[in-house]
């Protein structure tokens, strides 16, 4: 009898991507002989790029479908949009219960990679006359372990207790029992994923120079994976949470630990500081555009990172989808409606609250000179960027511009539409105000700005909705700029005190055209700060993260890990009155959204027809 897979139609009951290079473009059949499939270099690469195509897209992929933008503070998109089946939007009222059904579905779906990861493992060979090589195959084979490891330490950061079969294939002719297993403890999972990342990360190498090689696992990807993973698992929710004493699998092990182990931070502080010298020697850096006199413009970096490839120079990017990212949708979205666009997705309040003023202080700093009354007498202009000129009409903001929007620190600009704003795709300003669909922004629908503001970040201005143009870029997972701010905040709680932390986060600080932190005095250039006072710098680096980080998928992890969810994702949210019809009416800060965060929503639930079906399977805490 012949061996015949079911690629698509076979899913595992233990539980499209495509690329712009030629390698990963290519699909697996649906049905195939396995030997048809690795005799052949294009099916064989085929299935390869299969295992791949697990990877979420961020754009419209981690806003609607995964969720993790909706599910944090940082991005809200129009409520009534769950009439077109955004599943994810009840879960931020509280309507999240074990029979909600997820597009992520990371439970069905990554199981299904895993186990194609290892039937390739299994069957690849060197085809030497169709140009696989020995050295080819080695590299594949250590691919599929890093995407297995990718896919597991992805299902432990969201279900917590998962069935760990690392190297299993169940068979065609499976028995329904043999996929009856219970869930391993987390930290099995992570340490197992630890190992395969460092062996997979010993045989790839750092990166590609071929262009259709690009997207391929390599060392880099590998480490960096790595390093976000550990330092998730240091984390509160997972390092001796005792929230969780009476979550145990089938064996009666528990799943999270229940001791703290401080050694968990030096180990993810040491698996950052490797990503880090590793991705510098081969070439990495932060993304920085200069000026005419050779300093960094803040702006243009800032914005050109989120949208340069790695062979325009954009080597800050480690880990990324480069197809397959649905970022024309993406941008609709934040797009009037009068525009063309679909007008619905905003920034919360507490995100623009959440960017310093230009002289590097919070809005809560007397010393910040902020203001929330009032407008600005001119338009404002800064001697530091290109960017007004290129992108923003001439001006940083303009004569009449609420004082809340003026002189605040570079990355605001490049990630909140506010009222006034330039709207560079028609060569005029944002009209949030309430009115009829042909004056205004805001027409009061669903397609419409619910709180007064539209993202921003991510949104090319050099694309014009209303012509259907969009500028190619890669979905960006992980980048260098997020290492530099893991590396410090793992290090801050495994040694405080340590001037690295400073010199990591200040890296940052300087690219972002703000002022730098230093032990010493506070002057034009520098804001003192008490390194030795760990809770102060645990607080610094959080916002840190808030403002550097925001809009690319990791803000509800994030709130997530440091058990900061049920305090902070529970509540009113605000924003300006979207029902204003003038400025009097329109600038106050009113709630236009009320959600819910329950102790259980801290980890997705197994869905109960998962649980019906094995019952060594063990729901995650407080859903029952």
């Amino acid at each position: 009898m012949r061996k015949t897979l079911y690629i698509v139609t076979m899913v595992l009951g233990m539980f499209g991507f495509s690329s712009c290079s030629d390698y990963l473009d290519k699909e697996s059949d649906t049905e195939l002989d396995l030997k048809m499939v690795f005799e052949d270099k294009t099916r064989t690469e085929g299935w390869l790029a299969n295992v791949y195509s697990g990877i979420p897209d961020p754009y419209l992929g981690y806003l609607r479908y995964e969720g993790w933008e909706i599910l944090g503070d940082d991005m809200t998109p129009s409520e009534r949009y769950r009439q077109f089946d955004w599943k994810v939007i009840p879960f931020i009222l509280g309507e999240w219960t074990t029979n909600s059904s997820w597009d992520g579905n990371f439970w069905a779906n990554f199981p299904q990679r895993i186990r194609e990861a290892n039937i390739f493992i299994q069957n690849v060979h060197a085809l030497n006359e169709q140009g696989i090589t020995p050295t080819e195959v080695e590299y594949m084979k250590a691919e599929c372990r890093f995407m297995k490891a990718y896919y597991y330490a992805l299902l432990a950061n969201t279900y917590g207790g998962i069935p760990f079969a690392p190297d299993e294939i169940t068979p065609s002719n499976f028995n329904l029992s043999d996929l009856m297993i219970g869930q391993a403890p987390y930290d099995q999972v992570i340490d197992w994923c630890d190992k395969e990342l460092q062996a997979a990360s010993k045989i790839l190498p750092a990166k590609y120079t071929e262009a259709r090689k690009y997207g391929r696992a390599t060392s880099v990807m590998c480490l960096a994976v790595r390093a976000r993973m550990l330092l998730y698992a240091a984390s509160p929710l997972v390092n001796g949470n005792t929230d969780y004493a009476n979550y145990k699998n089938d064996k009666g092990e528990n799943i999270i630990s229940q001791t703290y182990d401080a050694s968990k931070w030096r180990k993810a502080a040491d698996a950052c500081k490797e990503l880090i010298t590793v991705a510098e020697a081969a070439g990495y850096k932060l993304y920085e555009v200069k000026m005419s006199d050779g300093k960094i413009d803040p702006f243009m970096s800032y914005q050109d990172m989120m949208f340069k490839r790695f062979d325009e120079g954009n080597t800050e990017i480690l880990f990324a989808r480069p197809g397959g990212c649905d970022y024309s949708e993406y941008e609709k979205l934040a797009t009037p409606l009068r525009s063309s666009g679909n007008g619905g997705l905003g920034v919360t309040q507490s995100l623009v609250d959440a960017f310093s003023m230009e002289n590097g202080l919070p809005i809560t700093d007397p010393a910040s000179n902020y203001k929330e009354e009032g407008f600005s007498d001119a338009d404002e202009q800064r001697d530091n960027t290109d960017w007004a000129s290129i992108c923003n009409g001439g001006s940083i903001t303009r004569k009449g511009t609420y004082n809340m929007y003026c002189h605040r620190e570079p990355r605001f600009y490049i990630c909140v539409n506010f009222n006034n704003g330039y709207f560079n795709q028609e060569d005029r300003v944002y009209n949030m105000f309430r009115g009829n669909g042909t004056e205004t922004d805001n027409n009061g629908t669903h397609d419409a700005p619910q709180n007064g503001y539209f993202a921003k970040k991510k949104i090319c201005y050099k694309d014009n909705v209303k012509q259907g143009s969009y500028q190619y870029r890669p979905g960006i997972l992980y980048r260098l700029g997020e290492a530099y701010l893991n590396y410090a905040e793992a290090l801050n709680e495994c040694d405080p005190g340590n001037e690295e932390i400073l010199t990591y986060l200040n890296k940052i600080r300087e690219r972002a055209g703000v002022r730098q932190y230093t032990t010493g005095n506070t002057d034009d250039n520098y804001i003192h700060v008490n390194l030795n006072n760990q809770s102060e710098m645990r607080n610094l680096i959080h916002a840190e993260r808030r403002v550097e980080l925001n809009c690319e998928g990791l803000r509800y992890d994030d709130l997530r890990r440091w058990k900061e969810a049920e305090k902070v994702l529970t509540g009113p949210f605000y924003g300006m009155n979207a029902y204003g019809r003038d400025a009097a009416s329109f600038y106050k800060r009113t709630v236009y959204q009320t959600r819910v965060y329950k102790k259980a929503f801290y980890w997705f639930p197994i869905h109960q027809s998962e649980i019906d079906k094995n019952t060594k399977l063990k729901q995650a805490p407080y859903w029952n």
